[in-house]
């Protein structure tokens, strides 16, 4: 790693990365302290469950764990970002369905937005970009 150089790539998944292990550590620590402090109002989804916030808290580890992996790994950033990918959509596929369905309120567009589908959107942003890279390495082996 010494002298390895630091691209853009490398902050920004940094950054999500250390965000999904902080928000995994809050919910398997302190997931009562999660369902009521996040400012998602997590309650208008459910009763309080600790075991499912810490299962979700697991995946969100995961996720973490992948994202920091991927910017420390730049030969295994699309199959690790790719897999980020598909938990944040799901994820915010998720929300999409219960809010549309009026299982929550439609104010919960805007609670959502920053915390649940923007990371989905730029990590499919981030696969894509990631996705043509990939295929121009495949093109031009030399480059």
């Amino acid at each position: 790693m010494p002298g390895q150089r630091r691209d853009a790539w490398f902050y920004g998944l940094l950054l999500l990365g250390v965000g999904s292990l902080a928000n995994a550590g809050w919910m398997l620590i302190d997931p009562l302290r999660w369902y009521h402090d996040l400012p998602a109002a997590v309650p208008d989804f459910g009763e309080f469950n600790p075991h499912f916030v810490r299962d979700i808290g697991c995946a969100f580890a995961t996720v973490g764990f992948a994202q920091v992996w991927a910017a420390f790994a730049p030969r295994y950033r699309f199959p690790l970002v790719v897999m980020a990918t598909v938990f944040f959509a799901a994820h915010a596929a998720l929300h999409v369905f219960d809010t549309v369905r009026g299982a929550v309120d439609h104010h919960h567009w805007w609670l959502d937005l920053p915390g649940v589908y923007a990371p989905a959107i730029l990590l499919a942003v981030l696969s894509v970009l990631l996705a043509r890279r990939q295929g121009d390495l495949h093109a031009h082996p030399t480059g």
